[in-house]
């Protein structure tokens, strides 16, 4: 009777591991951002008598804001993915930023970088941001690659050299007069277009394609992946290329927005992706991570920024909370990496 019993109760249960295991991962992200919705939403009419879901204006914003970290988050998440890291794309950010704008000058600027290359088609100074933050990853994933030396490292050195770069190339001096066929990519909704297309195609990327197999396959054993016939090299190279190549975007997108560029755009970017991309699931130990999930990550800090703000909670406990949130994600990943190796 009582072996009966657990069949009976073996068969009950297993409904309801086939739901637990058809659920998608994301489920539970999805869930923790309408909490925070909805806890932002009953401190809004209590503590200031308003809403901030039935907002609006405030959501756009809030939508805007957090797309251009959006972007550097597809990146950051590949690498992650591959059992890496990239700290240089907030730099970067700032040196491609600094590039576009200075081809995309209009003639009627009385100061512009290059009089004789003014009022150039908007494809050439996205282009030239887009394939300048390129070259900087395809550089990161040469020294990752070739050299061995650790990503932490190598982005980090790069994150500096790009910074100063940004400063040099025009001496610390702004970059305005932009014409408008190139900030139009800033204007309306089109950062959030920009945002989602390159989501939806990394996305399929990798989970349809070999190029995704192959970046899966690496972070979660480098040394299998390479005995199975993957050049490893080569593909890493790929992905920092890749995630370089987003950065680059993120630059353009940052200076079409703001229509100018700074030398200090893009500080401390990096992090707020690398806080997407861990807040959505992707592991820190590699092999581990979805798109969908990292934009679900990227849409839950801007709704704290955005939270914050509403509620009047000054910028330094805005830090405070989100550094906290970060290591919070990583602990939680650490204990899935470790329930996982008991399974």
């Amino acid at each position: 009777m009582t072996t009966d019993a657990a069949a009976k109760g073996s068969l009950k249960a297993t409904p309801a591991r086939r739901r637990n295991r058809r659920m998608p991962p994301e489920a539970n992200i999805f869930l923790v951002l309408i909490g925070i919705a909805l806890i932002y939403e009953l401190l809004g009419w209590l503590l200031i008598g308003q809403s901030f879901l039935f907002n609006q204006q405030r959501l756009t914003i809030m939508i805007l804001q957090v797309s251009v970290i959006g972007i550097i988050s597809v990146g950051v998440t590949q690498v992650i993915i591959t059992g890496g890291i990239d700290l240089s794309s907030g730099s970067v950010v700032g040196l491609t930023a600094m590039l576009s704008a200075s081809f995309a000058q209009a003639s009627t600027w009385p100061r512009a970088l290059y009089p004789s290359l003014t009022d150039m088609p908007f494809f050439v100074p996205i282009g030239v941001g887009v394939l300048a933050g390129m070259l900087a990853g395809y550089i990161n994933g040469q020294l990752i690659a070739k050299t061995k030396i650790p990503p932490f490292i190598a982005t980090l050195g790069m994150m500096v050299t790009a910074r100063g770069l940004s400063k040099w190339y025009t001496k610390g001096q702004p970059v305005s007069g932009l014409s408008d066929s190139f900030t139009f990519i800033g204007t309306g909704i089109w950062p959030v277009i920009v945002f989602l297309a390159v989501a939806l195609i990394f996305h399929v990327a990798l989970r349809y394609t070999r190029y995704g197999k192959f970046t899966y396959a690496i972070g979660a054993n480098t040394q299998a992946a390479r005995v199975s016939g993957i050049n490893v090299e080569a593909h890493l190279i790929k992905v920092y290329a890749i995630a370089g190549m987003l950065a680059g975007l993120a630059g353009v997108v940052t200076a079409a927005r703001a229509q100018t560029a700074q030398a200090g755009m893009g500080v401390m970017y990096e992090l707020d992706a690398i806080a997407a991309a861990v807040i959505g699931g992707t592991s820190l130990s590699g092999g581990a991570g979805r798109i969908t999930g990292t934009v679900i990550g990227t849409v839950i800090l801007g709704v704290m920024t955005s939270g914050f703000t509403f509620l009047r909670v000054d910028a330094y406990y805005q830090e405070i909370v989100k550094g906290m949130i970060i290591v919070a994600a990583v602990v939680a990943d650490v204990y899935r990496q470790k329930k996982r190796a008991k399974v």
